[in-house]
């Protein structure tokens, strides 16, 4: 447990003020926490129960990854018990040891804490990230050399898996939660892997410490993010109308006006087709910005591609994003599940039914799945009910209209959705 004697540098009263301006137009009825231990969350979690104008939850995810993650997650639940206030502990242990650990990590929690908030009827769930996290994000992404969308500043507010996240401490430092915590003699968890030079975040925490020396500390990064935020939100918003002028959904699919795609700036064009690609494939990111260019040129010769996931079919008039098959064959979801992503399936209570693509198999059972008006390539890669080898309904095709598929957003909603 660390314990630094820091003399704060914000007042308890302002702290409160910031949830205050985050939440109390309309106080939630209840806030979930996720709170790990460490200050940045603890600070959190004590601040809103001062704050005290919605019940609380808390969660703690433990990845398995580390023998001391168990007791942290005991701490919480203790001081959780001393609050009064509900704690879960949430396990995670589907990593098999490929790909970025880091990365899986991460995209695991958020769900975790999704289906957690949601079974606890919380109406958000609570983020301890800050200032510090903004300016060390910042430097990783400007590493990779990220563009716009990268070097900007994380949202205050965003949805991720139909359920509102709240950062309300962004241009708050972490020193700030600290010496708060210390004036209340609250310790906090200090995460060992926060001294492991192996991690990137951990390099990007040394870099700023020399960057400081040269006038590049945490609060100009976090500015300049800041600035890049706003820039972003202006060009979400141009490709949102770009994009409402020429795209219409049908059947999952994205299908684009061919001639106006092409008249519009290229960075809108390689926006609106990134959303395109982002949502049919249910993609957290895009694909790279020169394959994005490289599909603008095929578009623009008239020629099909596979990217991302996706089929895209170019015509004289049209461009159509579709799900490429390979990517959804042996896709398969429970009803109470989402399929391949943003298909939510609705329709009469049966047992041992199971959610599969069409496929071939099942379009060759439908003797007039043309009156459906769709491409055959969209039914084939749409969301189908079946009973073991038995084709139950297929609702994009328009067989058995006692069950429907809707996708959970829309193309254009996710054009604004961060």
């Amino acid at each position: 447990m660390a314990d630094p004697a820091t003399p704060p540098s914000i007042s308890k009263a302002r702290l409160i003020d910031i949830l205050d301006r985050q939440f109390g137009w309309e106080p939630p009825e209840r806030i979930g926490v996720a709170v790990s231990g460490g200050s940045d969350s603890l600070a959190l979690l004590y601040l809103l129960h001062e704050w005290g104008r919605s019940e609380l939850c808390v969660a703690t995810v433990d990845h398995g990854l580390r023998k001391e993650a168990a007791e942290e997650a005991a701490y919480v639940a203790r001081i959780c018990a001393s609050l009064d206030i509900p704690h879960d502990t949430l396990r995670w242990s589907s990593w098999d040891g490929r790909g970025n650990l880091q990365d899986q990590a991460l995209q695991a929690r958020y769900l975790l804490l999704a289906k957690w908030g949601r079974k606890r009827k919380a109406n958000l769930v609570a983020l301890g990230h800050q200032r510090d996290d903004v300016a060390e994000t910042f430097l990783m992404r400007l590493g990779r050399r990220s563009g716009v969308d990268g070097l900007a500043a994380m949202q205050s507010r965003m949805i991720r898996h139909d359920i509102r996240f709240d950062r309300p401490f962004l241009d708050v430092r972490r020193s700030d939660l600290r010496a708060y915590l210390t004036e209340k003699s609250i310790k906090w968890v200090e995460d060992p892997s926060n001294d492991d030079p192996s991690f990137d975040r951990v390099k990007m925490r040394k870099a700023l410490t020399a960057l400081s020396d040269l006038g590049l500390n945490v609060d100009v990064l976090a500015d300049v993010a800041g600035n890049l935020r706003a820039e972003r939100q202006a060009l979400e918003y141009a490709a949102y109308e770009v994009a409402d002028r020429i795209s219409a959904e049908e059947g999952g699919d994205v299908v684009l006006d061919k001639k106006r795609l092409l008249l519009a700036d290229p960075t809108l064009q390689r926006r609106v087709l990134n959303g395109a690609l982002r949502w049919v494939s249910s993609a957290r990111y895009g694909p790279r910005s020169d394959a994005l260019r490289d599909l603008t040129e095929a578009i623009g010769m008239g020629q099909d591609r596979t990217l991302h996931g996706c089929h895209i079919t170019v015509n004289a008039n049209s461009v159509r994003v579709g799900r490429e098959a390979n990517a959804v064959w042996d896709t398969v979801a429970r009803l109470s599940e989402l399929w391949d992503g943003r298909w939510h399936i609705s329709g009469p209570e049966m047992r041992g039914v199971e959610v599969r693509a069409l496929g071939d198999t099942g379009l060759s059972l439908l003797d007039d799945w043309r009156t459906a008006g769709l491409p055959r390539r969209t039914l084939l890669t749409s969301p189908a009910i079946w009973h073991g080898g038995e084709l139950v309904a297929a609702p994009v095709a328009g067989f058995n209209d006692q069950w429907q598929a809707k996708c959970i957003t829309s193309f254009l909603g996710s054009l604004l959705s961060h």
